[in-house]
């Protein structure tokens, strides 16, 4: 498959070094969850919906991508400090949390260390955690990208054959725009768009139950509309969700079958679906011969 080698910036191009993207070994989807625009919850809804996918029985794995932000660690509720054990072929172990192993920068620093990097150095960082990261056999290995489309991005779509991306996105006109660039930074390099999660979606009122939607009615709706895509799910503002991952212990974690809980196995089942199709539609429709 070809894949496109430079993008139009300013009615320049921006050439980059392409590599053949690889599978990983034991790895049968490699998913990246993105947002164009910081501060939408993608951190959050990557790792509560990794652990209701490990709630349905799958073997999940997370890598912390965002090597400036790194924040996996902490809602899993790995205590600092924590280091990955080595294993042979100068590999690391994953660290494991909660039944989700886990690759982060946040083990290899300290809570206080900033990483005052250039970009390549940061694109660099993450080729050494995918190619250094024993991950044993995995159903699903999300990847928490950090905001942007730069260096991170075009490092992991090189480096590794991603199943497709999941973009996470408030209903926020703002939050969309951004949301649009990162589809459309994916769409480039041949990543597939498996769905959107719109979160922060509404607020519902706890003395009537009533539904405000704070940020917007149906944003996500309109931008997968527009890729040919579908909502994945629609998470709700809540505070738990917020003290849940602050206390490094996920809403899915805490009580799967909590009502806050419920959009992220909604996105897990639909996330495996959409992996589902995208599986037969390559394949191709099956041919049967018969004697008539």
């Amino acid at each position: 498959m070809s894949r496109p080698q430079a993008l139009p910036i300013l009615g320049a191009e921006i050439w980059e070094p392409v590599e053949v993207a690889r599978d990983m070994d034991g790895v049968k989807h490699a998913v990246a969850f993105a947002s164009g625009k910081g501060g939408v919850g993608k951190s959050t809804c990557t790792v509560n919906v990794a652990l209701a996918l490990r709630y349905l029985g799958l073997t999940v794995g997370v890598l912390d991508a965002d090597i400036y932000g790194p924040s996996v660690a902490h809602m899993l509720g790995v205590p600092p400090g924590q280091r990955p054990e080595a294993a042979p072929d100068d590999q690391m172990y994953p660290v494991e949390a909660l039944g989700i192993r886990s690759m982060s920068m946040a083990y290899l620093t300290t809570e206080r260390t900033p990483l005052v990097w250039r970009g390549p150095l940061a694109g660099g960082a993450l080729a050494q955690l995918l190619a250094k990261t024993a991950w044993g056999e995995l159903d699903c290995l999300l990847i928490d990208m950090p905001p942007g489309t730069g260096d991170i991005q075009l490092t992991l779509t090189q480096k590794i054959a991603l199943s497709g991306v999941v973009i996470v996105t408030t209903p926020q006109e703002v939050a969309l725009l951004d949301a649009r660039k990162g589809i459309e930074m994916f769409q480039k390099v041949e990543v597939p768009l498996l769905g959107i999660i719109e979160n922060m979606a509404f607020f519902r009122c706890s003395e009537c139950g009533q539904k405000e939607p704070i940020f917007g009615v149906d944003g996500g709706e309109r931008v997968a509309a527009e890729y040919g895509s579908k909502v994945l799910a629609q998470v709700p503002l809540a505070p738990v969700i917020c003290d849940d991952a602050d206390r490094g212990a996920p809403s899915v974690a805490r009580d799967p079958e909590s009502p806050v809980a419920a959009p992220y196995l909604n996105a897990a089942r639909n996330l495996m679906a959409a992996l589902e199709e995208k599986r037969v539609s390559s394949v191709g429709p099956a041919i049967h011969v018969s004697d008539d």
